[in-house]
């Protein structure tokens, strides 16, 4: 098949996939667009059953982690992990609003790291709209810190997000390494999103709390052990050689088993939970953009993207990726950026992560966990233009400063 028309070809079926998984609809999943979408670019010459082959095994590891940790958040809501922490941090808010958004921020931020952004944004966000509607206190500051950090604040560790997990193979770094590179960036971004968001909403921050929390439910022991020793078994597989998804369902075997045994879930509600249809959507996602990138677009990649690792390379980078991001969704973004970004070395693709985790906080269109937010917050979701309003004034800020905190860090 041509080149041009190739890549018009997967560039048309790019569009749908990414149109369908925006509708959210059940009559029409994306992976009804994406896989039959790849077979068809297969069987049209577009791309080799062998180079598709290889594709697939590549990312398969990817997408069975991420089916395993969509599990494991979902029985440790089960548990009462997301309801505990939300009512434990508006207990410590006391009165003031202030005090909520910071503590609300401080969670999203951990909960994003360490159960991944998915779990940020289907989650702990509908219970933080419904603590803040109890405590009468405008949702507009705390649904966004939520909405935001769900992209911002998943830089620290590999399992912290899908376009995480895709990328740290390219680096051959362990995960102990992986997030002693990226703590200063975390820090750094997640407090420009706190002191922003704080001053954009300083209006509704006002005033005092009309119905402060006291009663906080029963502490979900069994979940915050789980979850702990599962990240901690995460560091540990990675300095022996065990791929992460062990640990992640190891945790999914002790919480499923017994809400099974307990009658609390069914077989086929944890089936429900581990979305198998999202991991067959990256899946055929990966091939749509094998294809643009055997006709045309690695190539262009390479040749707008720097070489080197001094601070206004990487800043190129990472501005460059936050643009693809939005342009195109920082998922297919990831997968296009990763192999060229791997042949500028560790600093050019942790760059390249700054830019596709944190860029979609100005459009919608840059990240499906934007989507998901929305239809999550229903009649509480800003408009586009004011999505990208507030998103104008946290991406450059924080993509400059994660940047510089990644290349002081690079530099130790």
């Amino acid at each position: 098949m041509p080149d041009l028309l190739a890549l018009l070809l997967a560039a048309v079926l790019l569009a749908a996939t990414l149109a369908a998984a925006a509708a959210d609809s059940p009559r029409l999943p994306p992976a009804a667009v994406a896989v039959p979408g790849a077979l068809l670019l297969v069987l049209l010459g577009a791309v080799s059953w062998q180079d598709t082959a290889d594709t697939v095994r590549e990312v398969a590891p990817t997408v069975a982690f991420l089916v395993v940790v969509l599990l494991l958040a979902e029985l440790a809501d089960r548990e009462g992990l997301f309801t505990w922490s939300a009512a434990l941090t508006a207990r410590q808010a006391g009165s003031s609003a202030t005090r909520l958004l910071t503590r609300v921020t401080v969670l999203a931020a951990v909960v994003t790291a360490v159960l991944s952004l998915d779990a940020t944004v289907v989650l702990l966000t509908p219970v933080v709209v419904a603590t803040a509607l109890r405590m009468r206190v405008p949702v507009r500051p705390h649904g966004y810190a939520v909405g935001h950090l769900a992209n911002s604040a998943s830089l620290l560790l590999p399992v912290s997000n899908l376009t995480n997990l895709l990328a740290v193979a390219a680096t051959g770094l362990s995960f102990v390494h992986f997030a002693g590179l990226m703590v200063l960036p975390q820090l750094a971004t997640v407090a420009l999103e706190y002191l922003v968001l704080r001053w954009l909403f300083r209006r509704d921050l006002r005033g005092v709390v009309d119905v402060p929390v006291h009663e906080v439910p029963g502490t979900p022991v069994l979940a915050l052990v789980v979850v702990g020793a599962t990240v901690l078994g995460f560091g540990v597989a990675s300095l022996v050689g065990v791929a992460p998804v062990w640990p992640a369902a190891a945790g999914v075997l002790v919480l499923g088993v017994r809400q099974l045994a307990t009658r609390r879930t069914t077989l086929r509600e944890q089936l429900v939970a581990a979305n198998l249809p999202f991991g067959l959507f990256v899946v055929g996602l990966a091939v749509l953009v094998l294809v643009l990138q055997l006709h045309g677009l690695e190539t262009l990649l390479h040749a707008v993207l720097p070489d080197g690792s001094g601070l206004l390379a990487l800043l190129a980078v990472a501005g460059i990726s936050a643009l693809l991001a939005n342009l195109v969704n920082n998922l297919p973004a990831t997968l296009a950026l990763v192999p060229v970004a791997a042949a500028g070395g560790v600093p050019t693709v942790l760059a390249m992560l700054i830019g596709v985790n944190l860029g979609p906080n100005l459009t919608y269109a840059g990240s499906l966990a934007n989507l998901l937010w929305r239809r999550v917050l229903g009649e509480h979701a800003p408009g586009t233009a004011r999505f990208s309003a507030v998103g104008l004034a946290t991406v450059p800020l924080t993509v400059i400063a994660a940047t510089t905190a990644l290349w002081a860090a690079l530099l130790v």
